[in-house]
């Protein structure tokens, strides 16, 4: 008989308890700990179960829940003998940026520092350990808030680990979940230079010179540019879409797949599926689906835009819409069906998406709604690049109706512009050019220093 699929389930706990269907990825516990990287970052598309493995990562190390192997002994990880005597062994500091969605850096740092509230509150029973706490420490403790002044924020995780490591006898795991949320908001609302400062900080005195830390796991969608964020970060291993370790950690790979399909009895409808929701290349596998799409599938049984409608695409539609010409036409291909061959830099420079077509791809890339389809290195030219399409069916068809959004309240009037045409109505067909000119057209289109080079009136001509 069939599982039972639960959605949305994002701690493993609650899943486990709630016998959902769910695909066995303990094995990551071992794979992880074994690489022996000091800081690890994952990037992967949103919805392929970052936040669930990070929440399985927790509840296996965790000294909270020591009393919890019952959680893990039905999975691979407990025929791991060593790993059975690990579990519930180390103190963890687990936080999520998730939520981190502020309008303006104030709100956004005021944020960011809530979470780290939340870690201190989980912990207020140091304050009640008689004599474990100095003067200083007490009140450092004290004045941890959302409104914390910049130097004490920073150092804020450190001085934790440091109060842990001491109370437990052992260094600690840090967990930190879509690290990367506040910086596309600030991307996306004007407030980056702020953010980057107050980040760059709380990153280095967290994983860099923190003396207490043990190992530690980063999540997000996108690799922010080392020279953003990460510039004292040397002991950060990035793993990437393109990247080999952890390729089939993170979302369903074609066997597994198959699996749940033949379960739930309808192995029939495999070649669909994959035309579907196949297609997300991670590393060397080339057969990797997104999760949320597939369960919801086994629990409808018929295809939709799960993924695609998870989100509200702001940071995609403002690329797409607001890109050059040229953007724009590639994306006319991609959706045709093209291919585009273009260099990558994964190291995303949010503040080079205005002006670097490359940044606007590669971002598209990690984020799921491109795959690759080819590499390539010139060894003789010294260059390398990728071919890229979009990722299947249920990304083409997002795309599609995001276009379509755009041009929803024009409608109307176009359409009336188009019977004029029909009919042959000049007039008709004058206003409403006339309403779309004064509308759009301005000076400012010829540019400042109107040239030959520059060549003004192209404007009018795309216009045409």
């Amino acid at each position: 008989m069939a599982r039972t699929v639960g959605i949305g389930y994002q701690s493993y706990q609650e899943l486990v308890e709630n016998n959902v269907f769910y695909i066995d990825k303990t094995m990551f516990i071992k794979e992880w700990w074994e690489n022996l990287d000091k800081v690890t970052l994952i990037t992967r598309p949103r919805r392929f179960g970052k936040t669930l493995n990070m929440s399985m990562i927790e509840q296996f190390f965790s000294l909270d829940y020591a009393e919890r192997s019952d959680l893990f002994e039905a999975m691979n990880i407990w025929k791991e003998e060593k790993y059975r005597d690990m579990q519930g062994k180390f103190p963890v500091i687990a936080l999520s940026f998730a939520g981190v969605k502020g309008a303006n850096y104030i709100d956004t740092r005021r944020q960011v520092c809530r979470e780290v509230v939340e870690v201190y509150e989980k912990h207020r029973f140091l304050l009640e350990e008689k004599g474990f706490l100095s003067d200083r420490e007490r009140e450092f403790f004290n004045t941890v808030s959302r409104d914390m002044d910049n130097d004490i924020a920073a150092v804020s995780l450190q001085k934790m680990s440091g109060l842990l490591a001491r109370y437990y006898g052992q260094n600690v795991i840090i967990l930190l979940d879509e690290y990367d949320t506040p910086m596309q908001e600030a991307y996306l609302n004007g407030y980056w230079d702020e953010i980057v400062s107050f980040m760059r900080n709380l990153f280095n005195y967290t994983f860099k010179t923190n003396p207490f830390l043990d190992k530690a796991i980063m999540t997000g969608i996108t690799r922010v540019s080392k020279e953003s964020i990460f510039s004292d970060l040397n002991n950060l291993e990035v793993m990437t879409t393109t990247s080999e370790k952890y390729s089939d950690v993170f979302g369903f790979t074609q066997e597994e797949v198959s699996g749940a399909l033949a379960e739930f009895g309808i192995a029939d409808m495999e070649q669909d599926v994959r035309e579907w929701y196949d297609g997300f290349t991670f590393g060397n596998r080339t057969d990797i689906y997104n999760p949320w799409s597939i369960l919801n599938f086994l629990d409808k049984k018929k295809f939709s835009t799960y993924w695609a409608n998870t989100s509200s695409n702001s940071l995609v539609g403002k690329l797409v819409r607001e890109g050059s010409g040229d953007v724009k036409m590639v994306m006319e291909d991609l959706l045709d069906g093209g291919i585009l061959q273009t260099e990558i830099d994964e190291q995303i420079v949010f503040s080079q998406l205005d002006s670097d077509e490359a940044a606007i791809w590669s971002l598209l890339l990690a984020s799921g709604y491109l795959k690759v389809e080819h590499h390539w290195m010139d060894l003789d030219m010294e260059t390398e690049g990728y071919e890229l399409k979009l990722t299947n069916r249920e990304v083409r068809m997002m795309f599609k109706n995001m276009i379509k959004g755009w041009f929803k309240e024009c409608l109307p009037e176009y359409n009336d512009f188009i019977k004029a045409l029909l009919l042959g109505d000049v007039e008709a067909m004058n206003e409403y050019m006339n309403r779309v000119a004064l509308d759009t057209f301005s000076y400012f289109d010829t540019g400042r220093k109107p040239s030959e080079i520059l060549r003004p009136e192209r404007f009018y001509h795309g216009f045409v």
